[in-house]
């Protein structure tokens, strides 16, 4: 059975992990890494691909993982799928997942493809888990409480607003779902601190929390790429009250996204033509290995 060829365009922090997932995933291998500079300072560990500037160079592409920032996403992903590629991303703007589902659905549909969205792991695995414990406690209330940890989509937001040189952006977890985004900077001259930590608050990744702006000397002494969720449900099942559920998990944050988006790349291969959140897809799809062995093992 021939592999999956797998595609990842960007090359930042989620890129490379997406890279180390694909090497060990039994059913892929690595068609190419697209990346702004091409194969210009290629690093050393990717010197068994081959690196270009544009998907139109590789060949025999399956599918594209985009490792890109989430406001890119629906622009690479457009000029993807018309290529006749699947697509898979983590996109991560809760409240624009519903809009950007039916604009890449329409060409996904047009061009026979099929687009995955917001597999990352917040949204993405952990929107299973919600549905789960929403199906088993139909009513009730989930709280999902991130952190304490780096927040991937936050961080590139601050780091694409004029003046900021670099930057870290924390989630902290107040309770009850509720948040406190901790931004630190390191602010480019002539730029002013107080115009930097007013367009960040103003961004609307920002705009909703609570969000304080720290400047610091360095941004890199202060890195920590791990992360967290806990989501907790307190429910009735039927008539009876006071069901209780909780999720727990503490991780690097991506490297989880990297290993999410592998999988959800192999669940591309096996769906209809269109766009796809992760809770619509079928949970054994992600996985690798025959059918009947899963079910066997798993259920």
């Amino acid at each position: 059975m021939s592999k999956i060829r797998a595609a990842v365009v960007g090359y930042g922090n989620i890129g490379k992990y997406v890279v180390e997932a694909l090497e060990v995933a039994p059913d892929f291998e690595i068609a190419g890494i697209v990346r702004r500079q091409g194969a210009e300072n290629k690093p050393l560990e990717l010197s068994a691909y081959e690196v270009v500037k544009d998907i139109k160079e590789l060949k025999d592409v399956d599918v594209a993982i985009l490792a890109t920032p989430t406001r890119k996403v629906e622009e690479y992903a457009k000029e993807i799928l018309a290529l006749g590629i699947h697509t898979v991303d983590s996109f991560d703007i809760h409240t624009q997942i519903p809009a950007l589902r039916r604009s890449l659905d329409e060409v996904a549909k047009k061009y026979g493809t099929v687009s995955i969205i917001s597999a990352g792991w917040d949204p993405g695995s952990d929107s299973i888990v919600r549905s789960l414990l929403q199906a088993i406690a139909p009513k009730g209330i989930t709280y999902t409480n991130f952190g304490p940890g780096m927040s991937m989509g936050h961080t590139v937001a601050v780091k694409a607003i004029e003046g900021v040189k670099a930057a870290l952006s924390m989630t902290i977890p107040v309770g009850t779902g509720i948040h406190r985004r901790m931004v630190y900077v390191e602010i480019e001259k002539p730029y002013r601190f107080e115009d930097v930590a007013a367009a960040i608050k103003a961004d609307d990744y920002f705009a909703h929390d609570e969000t304080h702006v720290i400047q610091v000397d360095s941004v890199d002494e202060l890195l920590d790429r791990g992360h967290g969720v806990n989501l907790v449900r307190k429910g009735v099942s039927g008539k009876t009250q006071n069901q209780l559920f909780e999720f727990d998990m503490k991780i690097n944050n991506p490297a989880l996204t990297g290993q999410v988006l592998v999988c959800v790349a192999r669940a591309a291969m096996k769906q209809r033509p269109g766009c796809y959140t992760m809770i619509e897809v079928p949970v054994i799809d992600l996985l690798y290995g025959e059918r009947e062995d899963l079910i066997a093992h798993l259920v």
